[in-house]
Parts: C-alpha cells; structure tokens; sequence
C-alpha cells in the first residue's frame, strides 16, 4: 500500500515538475510553430451548434481562430480556447477583462490587443504588451497594422515608411501584420499596390528578424468584388511569394454592417456555407501541406516577369533563369520569391501572376533538372519534379490561376 502511495506521489510530483520546467518564464516571446491560416471575424451565436462550427473550421483546414467570439468576456475565452483546443486548432483570443484576469490554455497562441492603430497609440501599445509577457509569457501580443492606402491623418505620420519603422521601433512585436484589400476589377486592378504593401511588410520583417502575416479580402464589401478562387488563391500565393509565415481570412463569418450588404462571405448571416467554404478548404488544404516548410524559409529576394519583359533578362541571379513560352500561350506574367531553407537549401516560388488563365511555362533552372525537387501540395512531401509535358522540349510546368509551386535546389 505504501509502495502504492509513493509511486502515486512521484507520478504526480514529477508531472508537477515537468508542466512546471515546461512554463515559460517571465518575459518570454511567442514562438510560431506552424504557418498561420486564420479565420476571422466569427459572426455566429455560441448555442448548441458552437462545437459543430469549430469542426467545420477545423475541416476548412484553418489553423487559427481569432476571437471575439460571441463577447469578450472571460467565460467567452474560455469557451473560445476550449473550442479550439478540442478540434486541433489555435487561437487568438480578445478579452477586455484585466491582463492578469486572461484565460489560457494549450490551444492559447496570444491575444488581440488593437486593430490599425495611430501612430499616438504606439507607446501604450508598447506597455501593454510588456504587460503581456510578464504575466502571460510566450503568448503573442497581436496588432494589426494599416495597409499603405492608409491617410496621413489615419497613421499620425506622413508616410507608410514611417508608420512601419516607428511602429516597430517603439513596440518591440513577435510577429509584424498588417490588412491589404487589392481590387480586382477590370477597369480598376490595385494588386501592384498589394505587392508594394507586402515588399514593406517583408523588408522590415527580415530587418527585424521576425514574421509577418496579412489579411486578404474573401468577401464583398465596400468598393470590393465578391473574389473567385483564383482571385483568393492570387492573394495567398502572393502573400507566400513574399515571405508571409501567416494568412488571415476577411472574414470567416459575414458581420452585420452597412459595409457588407450583399451578405457573403465564407458563412453567410445565418451560418450557411457559401461556395467560398470550399474554395477555402481546397486552397487551406495546400498551404498547409506546404506550411512546415515555408517554416523553414527565409526570403532573399523577389522577382517580377511582366508581359513586357524579357525574362531570361529580369531572372538574373534568380535560381529560375529562363520561362519560355510556345506561341499560343500568353505573354509571361510570373512573380518569384527565392528563399534559404533552414538546411542551407535554396528554394523558389514560382507563382502565375495572372488570375483569369493557367500558364504553362517552360522553366529552365541553374542546375540541372534531376537535381530539383518540389513540395508536393496534396500531401507535404518533397519529391521529384514533374513534367507536365514530358512530350515537349524541356521542362513544362502547369499552373492554375493566380496559384503557385514550390521547389527546392541544393545550395550554392
């Protein structure tokens, strides 16, 4: 009985042991461990069907949920976290009771703590989130920034340059995020502004030495159309190209406001799925097959081909040193983001700029062909190349519209 009772005791000594060396210590900094595919903006009730919500999330193939959800009250967060935590997801929660009074938990990645801030707010934001390590440690205190469409007198400061470098240089953040809304329309196309905002978002990321994430459009709102797959597959795959460790979906639910009056986005106002559900799942589904690696990438340079363009001329140092092209196809249009993996390897993404037609490039690397791999979008491993046309001269290789591919080549 005794021996019985003593190895009681030490299993839960030991245990008690082990949650404590595995706490973090005070002050200590969100580490993200995987790629980041938030849903945001959950407009459904919390009743009997709350559980069945987080599964659908979950089968979406989301990653992260953003709070509020259904209030921001303690008992909220909690709720909010349980959800989670039960179907394998991550959140970031927004409660408005005291710091110390915040539910966490192992499904806990952070909490919000403000959304397009002034630059006036910058240094409460920075005693807020020195607030947040001391008595909630490794958790992300999460802010969002302005896109660079933004006023003046929106930002506090003249230019977006200045927003961002003062922003980090008084708020000492984990993760750097901001929201851009490109619109796609015939007679008005602003995705060149998005690649500027994401150009900023990755240069003062790499300066800093930490990840950046964006919110893209998935509803209409506003001057914005409702976006087609390719079109939310063109902001995801951007956003990738350029070095993004996180994508968040605006928005998951459809809010009840003056700006979203035709109703849609990936529920509808009654929780009913759109055809954007699908869309969400078949799209999530890759980058998270992709996520582990994209991990372990760090941009080192970007590339545009344009119709214009000669591109054995604009690839110059770029592990892709050619795309040709038969006579039917259109005229190049490609964005390329190079990267060095963790183990030393080089990487490329290889996106199709246009939304509305596939392209079929012939692709010429500065290594051979046997010795590039790629990362297999259905299932996340790394496998040989293929050829798309292996009845044609060279290497073709298909892309959908507004998609991308990932492949790998040995270090320099």
């Amino acid at each position: 009985m005794k021996h019985r009772f003593l190895c009681a005791f030490l299993v839960l000594f030991l245990g008690g042991l082990s949650t404590w060396a595995a706490a973090p210590k005070a002050g200590a900094r969100f580490v993200q461990d995987r790629f980041c595919i938030g849903a945001f903006w959950l407009t459904f009730p919390m009743d009997k069907d709350a559980d069945q919500r987080f599964a659908e999330i979950a089968e979406a193939n989301f990653t992260v949920v953003y709070g509020p959800v259904d209030g921001f009250s303690v008992e909220a967060v909690k709720r909010h976290l349980a959800l989670c935590e039960k179907h394998g997801l991550k959140a970031i929660a927004h409660c408005r009771a005291p710091v110390d009074q915040w539910p966490d938990g192992p499904a806990c990645w952070g909490y919000r703590l403000w959304d397009e801030p002034p630059a006036k707010m910058f240094g409460d934001l920075a005693k807020r989130l020195a607030e947040v390590r001391k008595l909630r440690p490794g958790r992300l205190g999460d802010i969002n920034l302005y896109p660079d469409y933004a006023k003046p007198h929106q930002m506090g400061v003249d230019t977006y340059e200045e927003y961002v470098s003062l922003f980090l240089a008084t708020v000492d953040v984990d993760v750097l995020c901001m929201d851009h809304y490109p619109i796609f329309k015939p007679q008005q196309d602003s995705r060149h502004r998005y690649c500027r905002n994401l150009e900023t978002m990755r240069k003062f990321s790499l300066k800093k030495g930490i990840p950046f994430w964006n919110y893209f459009n998935t509803a209409p709102f506003g001057p914005h159309t409702d976006p087609t797959e390719a079109q939310i597959r063109w902001q995801i795959y951007t956003s990738i190209a350029y070095g993004a460790k996180g994508v968040n979906y605006f928005t998951y639910g459809t809010p009840k406001t003056f700006e979203f009056p035709k109703g849609s986005s990936i529920l509808r106002r009654d929780g009913t799925r759109t055809r954007h559900w699908q869309q969400a799942k078949r799209i999530n589904g890759a980058i998270k097959n992709l996520g582990p690696t994209l991990m372990k990438l760090t941009n080192t340079g970007m590339y545009r081909v344009e119709p214009k363009d000669d591109p054995a001329k604009m690839l110059k140092d770029c592990p892709i040193t050619n795309l040709k092209r038969v006579a039917v196809d259109p005229l190049p249009d490609y964005l390329i983001g190079t990267f060095k993996h963790a183990d030393g390897r080089r990487a490329v993404m290889l996106n199709n700029y246009r939304f509305a037609y596939t392209a079929w490039p012939t692709v010429e690397f500065d290594v051979p062909t046997d010795q590039v791999r790629e990362v297999d979008q259905k299932t996340g491993r790394v496998v040989p190349i293929y050829d798309d046309s292996p009845n044609m001269e060279g290497l073709q290789v298909s892309l959908d519209a507004g998609a991308g591919r990932l492949f790998l080549l040995p270090r320099k």
